[in-house]
């Protein structure tokens, strides 16, 4: 096992200039409000005078509340009508009141007094209160005025009754009911008008509530956080952010900048370096890191600087989806909350944002394993949506606000947790960018029923057994120490099928009765069997398998020899000097599922020629063969650590055990109980 190292080479170090230079541009250049305050704690800086004039704003309690009391009132808006009045009067003249004409003057005055004021319709419409007002528009002008001011239909048809009362018309006569008829409303109800008013009453409500002047004390050293200083510190830290520039030397905030760039740079670096140093040799998995790191820090910088409300409408939480679907978790969990960072310099709020966006990330990559096909990715954005909802909350709770919602913030939680999902299908576009291969690819070529697998198992059904074997027990201890299922899965089905052009050539295929080595020489047989890799090799080109599973097919055997041929050899006479057409021309394993799969396909493979399947039988096999492949420095190359080789070996000799326990012999019938 090799000693990790620092690259050596300068392009693992160019991309990484690259960022810093990004990110030095990216740094907000005006100074942040950097004290640390709660209510009911007490100011521990010096006392802060406000330098400037500012609005103190609303409470967020106060905000809504009078949102929802100018929510309440609706104020209708009605259209007066003036030809309605006009048309009724004309219909007056008009009528002959035979012996009754000497009462048309005052009936007429009472009618123009009342469609002078105007009668408004009986359709529910009408606000009941006395203190109630309306919107009338009258000559192209509208006017708020009391509903007191105005008839109604039944109103108004009281008045003319009351004219009417001193006289000889009588109630139940015919010309009563049609001087009555003469009163209908005037008024016509707006609905779509009346919206616009109520909406734009509770859409002007102000957020300010006076101006603090320059000078002012806004609070004491040692002085309590009341709710009322609280307020004024929210409105002069909001007002300082917004407004406030940078007063020193540029020079000097050019140098703060860099400073932090590059300490963003060379965290991120080392990260990699510790959790997995092999990813600098391939530097498309390194770019692709970079890129995704590149991507959280544009998202928190360039909202930071164009729109600050909408941080909750980013959603970062895919930054880790777009790692999960090409490395360890490890690895994703540490670059993910390195991705997080750049909003602890760049937001107002950056705490909470960063601990809100940290806890939904964390649950996100935990329940994508679970809901990560088809529809169910909508799972795994409302729980993601929920887990933010609730950390916001907590930061609410604490701050004191009770009985508050900012469902704006809600909303835009809610559209960044469905951009997480409606933002994924981009992987494939990354994954033919940089070439890597994403888990639903690799779970894709898994299927035993893709071609080549189905050519493997046609012409070599023993490899393949076999290889279904080696790749059960690569599945088990991949994850009893996190290493990449799916990757090393994928990599036991692959990583013989070179034995498809000469199946016969291996033991776990030969026809009964047919001994393919027969009258081969040692050395030639060896080379039959070496050939399995370079074969392997060829048909993955062929079939366009990805690089990742080409390296299992060139390290599974590693540098290695054709031991039994070799032994063969020697014990023949041959010389020793010449064994090096018995070794393999192949690569040493690098990385963690490289060493699994070799040691697998190697348990497996001795496994069969047991005699003995008891406990210790299998603990010495398993124990010889792997301290065999570090004594042969098959793991110097790799990433491996003492304590997963370890790990290694107790669950393959514990699987072993429970493949190759004994069963019960039933017993026969005896003859004559058969029916």
């Amino acid at each position: 096992m090799e000693k990790s190292k620092l690259p050596r080479r300068f392009r693992a170090y160019l991309p990484l200039l690259g960022l810093f230079v990004l990110l030095l541009f990216l740094m907000p250049r005006s100074p942040k409000f950097t004290y640390d305050y709660r209510k009911g704690s007490p100011w521990m800086y010096e006392t802060l005078v406000a330098q400037f004039d500012f609005p103190l704003l609303k409470t967020d309690a106060q905000y809504q509340a009078e949102r929802e009391k100018a929510g309440l009132g609706i104020t209708p808006f009605y259209r007066h009508d003036a030809s309605v009045g006009r048309a009724k009067i004309n219909e007056l003249a008009a009528e002959d009141m035979g012996a009754y004409a000497s009462l048309k003057p005052s009936v007429t005055s009472v009618l123009e007094s009342l469609y002078s004021k105007g009668i408004l319709p009986e359709d529910g419409t009408v606000p009941e209160m006395d203190n109630a007002v309306i919107y009338i528009q009258k000559n192209m002008r509208a006017n708020k005025m009391p509903v007191s001011e105005v008839y109604s239909v039944s109103t108004a048809t009281a008045a003319l009754a009351d004219a009417l009362s001193g006289t000889e018309v009588k109630p139940d006569s015919e010309l009563y009911a049609r001087l009555m008829s003469l009163v209908v409303p005037d008024m016509e109800y707006d609905q779509q008008t009346t919206d616009l008013i109520h909406d734009e009453n509770i859409n002007h409500v102000s957020r300010t509530q006076g101006i603090i002047k320059g000078g002012h004390t806004i609070v004491s050293r040692g002085e309590i956080v009341t709710a009322e200083v609280e307020q004024m510190l929210d409105s002069y830290k909001a007002e300082y952010d917004q407004s406030v520039g940078y007063n020193g030397a540029p020079a000097v905030q050019w140098i703060g900048n860099a400073m932090i760039a590059l300490l963003f740079v060379i965290i991120l670096f080392f990260a990699i370096y510790y959790c997995n140093y092999t990813i600098f040799d391939r530097f498309n998995e390194y770019l692709y890191i970079l890129l995704v790191f590149t991507l959280a820090s544009l998202g928190a910088f360039l909202v930071a600087k164009f729109i600050p409300g909408l941080f909750y409408l980013v959603p970062f939480p895919l930054i880790a989806l777009y790692m999960l679907a090409f490395f360890s978790k490890r690895l994703v969990f540490i670059v993910y909350i390195l991705s997080l960072l750049p909003l602890l310099v760049a937001a107002p709020d950056g705490v909470e944002l960063f601990f809100v966006y940290l806890t939904a990330g964390v649950v996100g990559i935990y329940v994508f394993d679970y809901f990560n096909k088809g529809w169910l990715q909508f799972v795994t954005a409302l729980i993601i949506f929920v887990v933010m909802v609730l950390v916001w909350t907590a930061f609410r709770l604490v701050d004191g606000v009770e009985g508050v919602a900012d469902y704006r913030v809600i909303w835009n939680m809610a559209l960044g947790a469905f951009m997480t999902v409606a933002g994924y299908p981009l992987i494939y576009l990354f994954e033919k960018m940089f070439r890597l291969v994403s888990t639903s690819k690799l779970v894709e070529l898994s299927d035993t029923s893709n071609t080549l697998l189905r050519l493997l198992a046609d012409k070599a059904p023993g490899t393949f057994q076999h290889s279904l074997q080696v790749m059960n027990l690569s599945d088990a201890v991949a994850r009893a120490i996190d290493a990449n299922v799916p990757l090393v899965r994928a990599g036991a089905l692959y990583h013989d099928i070179g034995k498809i052009s000469n199946p016969q050539c291996f033991t776990e295929n030969e026809t009964p009765g047919v001994k393919y080595h027969e009258g081969l020489t040692a050395k030639e047989s060896a080379q039959e069997i070496i050939r399995h890799v370079s074969d392997g090799l060829a048909l993955a080109e062929k079939y366009n398998l990805p690089g990742v599973l080409k390296a299992f097919i060139s390290s599974h055997h590693g540098t290695t020899c054709a031991a039994y041929f070799l032994n063969k050899y020697l014990n023949e006479g041959g010389d020793p000097s010449e064994v090096s057409e018995f070794y393999y021309n192949g690569v040493n394993p690098v990385t963690k599922e490289q060493v699994i799969l070799m040691f697998c396909d190697a348990v497996e493979a001795a496994s069969r020629s047991l005699k003995d399947y008891s406990a210790e039988s299998i603990s010495d096999l398993v124990e010889r063969i792997i301290n065999g492949k570090a004594d042969d420095g098959q793991l110097s190359d790799s990433d491996i650590s003492l304590r997963e080789v370890t790990k290694i070996k107790e669950v393959l000799k514990s699987y072993l055990q429970q493949m190759y326990h004994s069963r019960v012999v039933y017993p026969k019938r005896n003859a004559r109980v058969r029916k």
